[in-house]
């Protein structure tokens, strides 16, 4: 066989790299295989990332936001008359909270009236939110207080102040009886070993407290508040207040579970918050709900597949395989999908186990918080998964010449973006502290340096309140303002913006010249027609490749010994892998060069038709050797003295 062949199996090993370059030795290769199997991939991804987005988007919908929004409207907008507008939002005391408490919040928990007042009956003294949501059980409203001198006192104040509060900690919780002492509202009541901790805005709560629920009557419910009142249940040590409670909706089956807090920092005052979660606890219900039980039972099936996939890639590449990004992500991927997984069978068991001991009695609170509270963490854990599977998407569309100039944009400009983005930082938290420290005590924005940090990016993007900063300083304010943007607006994101744009016309240079090497499956694609395209041809072209041959194979016959020989090899301009443009012309090397053998494992045993090979690919021959061209040097060997004709082991450098 013709040495001229020999170009046709190194642009046949050219698939063997791997995504990072390495060239892995196998046995045989087919072009038809290889689009086949890269086909194969990128559609089983593709039904995969289809079931796990049908699976996720049919756990939300919009009615989860419009019940948010009538429940959200109902409890927090609502004022107490119309001559007093106290409402939760504007709640600022103790005493808007005791106002709000036996106003708008008993109006929106009893619906007892038709919009005509007529007496509504109902099953078992139920109530109906806005007449459709159905109040389960009774609510239940929480307090923590914190013990009397927690806190240091100046020695001079010490004769004036005899009582000292701090915020709150849970090492300072206070937990011992107070006030009438003589019920459970004013005995503390420890909290479940699975209630979470609230996050609020002043500190991180335990799950135990002060509590009491109210009646399923509204006239009941009046009474006890005003009694709880009068003999003063909320005190100086109360830190913070939860009310607690849940409806559900038949008609969309969806729950609400609503939790409204009030805190009540050291510095006085108080700190409305609210938590509305609209989640779907009762999963199973129509023919929809199966089907995506069946989504979830292939998704199961995927993931255990890709766990074997992974756990082969390692076993077979090792280090290597911790040296490639993508398959960083495939972990990511595969283990949020476990714990995904996992949780879903917990949450499923859990709620069929809780729901009737939590229904069976209909005077007491339901914590039904507990279970929305973890179902949102799993759907944020879904959704996480969710954009890390559709950023996979782009190890698949390296095809896209676009694409790949960007990506390679982005990699060769990474070292430059790492140097830059330390440059950056530095110079951004220092500003941060300086608006910290100079604003924090009088500017919202300010007063906290994470809030600092979210400021000056919204500064970047042109959303800021000069005047805020102005009024708490009116010199140090400008000067912060005007040198904060020139040097971080005006030079730092223009620097940031000149690296990107400088190497990505390095890369569209290098483009224009060495396309890039990524494997390509629409030239691929491309190829088999034109191969399948051209076979009245090969007889043609078989005897053009013999003659080119047998001239090339004799002008190399007096630089080789008898036993083996070496040949090099040149990429040609414009050399991309996996396409006929990938040719690699043979030309003579100057007399007396001694090439470097090349290592084991830079190798590769290759048997195949080498003529097939050259007609599958049908790369343009070449027809001169040139001396005097750059080479790179791959050692060819021959297995016996007919090897040229069946077949050839070679290495393939670097």
């Amino acid at each position: 066989m013709p040495l001229l062949y020999f170009p046709a199996f190194l642009f046949h090993s050219a698939f063997y790299f791997t995504w990072l370059g390495i060239v892995k030795p196998r046995l045989t290769y087919s072009r038809e295989l290889e689009i086949k199997t890269t086909l194969q991939e990128l559609l089983i991804y593709i039904i995969f990332l289809t079931d796990l987005c049908i699976l996720t988007f049919g756990m939300v919908n919009t009615d989860m936001y419009y019940l948010n929004k009538v429940m959200s409207n109902l409890f927090l907008e609502t004022s107490v008359s119309e001559t007093d507008r106290t409402s939760f939002k504007t709640i600022g005391s103790m005493v808007d909270f005791w106002k709000f408490a036996e106003g708008p919040l008993l109006d929106g928990l009893y619906w007892d009236t038709w919009y005509n007042n007529k007496t509504l009956t109902s099953h078992k003294n139920s109530s109906h939110v806005y007449y459709e949501n159905l109040l389960l059980g009774v609510a239940q409203i929480r307090q923590l207080k914190v013990r009397n001198n927690t806190c240091a006192i100046y020695p001079y104040f010490r004769t004036f102040l005899k009582e000292c509060y701090r915020e709150y900690r849970y090492v300072a919780e206070d937990k011992s009886d107070f006030g009438l002492k003589n019920g459970s509202v004013w005995t503390y009541s420890s909290a479940s070993s699975l209630a979470p901790w609230h996050w609020g805005a002043m500190g991180l709560y335990s799950g135990g407290g002060f509590m009491f629920t109210l009646p399923k009557s509204r006239s009941e419910s009046i009474r006890k508040l005003a009694f709880l009142r009068r003999n003063g249940w909320l005190t100086r040590g109360t830190r913070v207040v939860f009310i607690d409670f849940s409806v559900y909706n038949a008609n969309i089956n969806l729950f609400c579970v609503v939790r409204l807090v009030v805190e009540f920092p050291a510095t006085g005052g108080a700190l409305p918050s609210s938590q509305f979660y609209s989640v779907k606890l009762l999963r199973y219900v129509t023919y929809y709900d199966y089907f995506l039980a069946s989504c979830e039972v292939i998704f199961c099936l995927f993931i255990f597949a890709f766990i074997i996939q992974e756990i082969l890639k390692v076993k077979k590449l090792k280090t290597e395989y911790f040296k490639s990004a993508w398959n960083w992500l495939d972990m990511l991927l595969v283990s949020l999908s476990i714990f995904a997984i996992a949780f879903n069978m917990y949450r499923t068991v859990e709620v069929s186990l809780l729901m009737e001991s939590l229904l069976s009695n209909a005077y007491v609170y339901p914590d039904f918080y507990f279970l929305a509270y973890w179902q949102t963490r799993y759907n944020n854990m879904i959704a996480i998964n969710v954009f890390f599977a559709w950023i996979k998407i782009f190890k698949f569309i390296s095809f896209n010449k676009t694409m790949t100039q960007l990506s390679s944009t982005l990699s060769r400009c990474a070292k430059d973006i790492i140097g830059f983005a330390i440059m950056f930082f530095i110079i951004f938290f220092a500003y941060a502290q300086l608006g910290y420290l100079v604003f924090g005590s009088q500017v919202d924005e300010f007063s906290t340096f994470q809030n600092c940090i979210f400021t000056q990016f919204r500064i970047v993007l042109g959303d800021f309140n000069f005047a805020s900063i102005e009024q708490a300083n009116r010199i140090l304010g400008p000067i912060y303002f005007i040198t904060f943007v020139f040097f971080v607006f005006f030079v730092l994101l223009n620097m940031f913006l000149a690296i990107i744009n400088d190497t990505y016309s390095e890369v569209k240079a290098d483009f224009a010249v060495v396309p890039s090497k990524e494997f390509e499956i629409s030239d691929l694609i491309r190829q088999v027609n034109e191969s399948s395209q051209g076979t009245s041809q090969r007889p043609l072209m078989r005897a053009r490749l013999e003659n080119l041959g047998r001239a090339n194979k004799q002008k190399l016959k007096p630089l080789t010994p008898p036993s083996s020989f070496q040949a090099i090899f040149i990429k040609h301009k414009g050399a991309r892998r996996g396409i006929n443009r990938f040719l690699l012309k043979l030309f003579r090397s100057p007399l007396g060069l001694k090439l470097p053998p090349i290592p084991l494992s830079k190798r590769m045993h290759v048997k195949e038709n080498m003529l097939n090979i050259k007609q599958l690919y049908r790369d343009d021959p070449v027809e001169q050797v040139t001396p005097g061209m750059e080479y790179s040097h791959p050692e060819i060997t021959p297995l016996s003295e007919n090897s040229l004709s069946t077949g050839i082991r070679f290495g393939v450098c670097d």
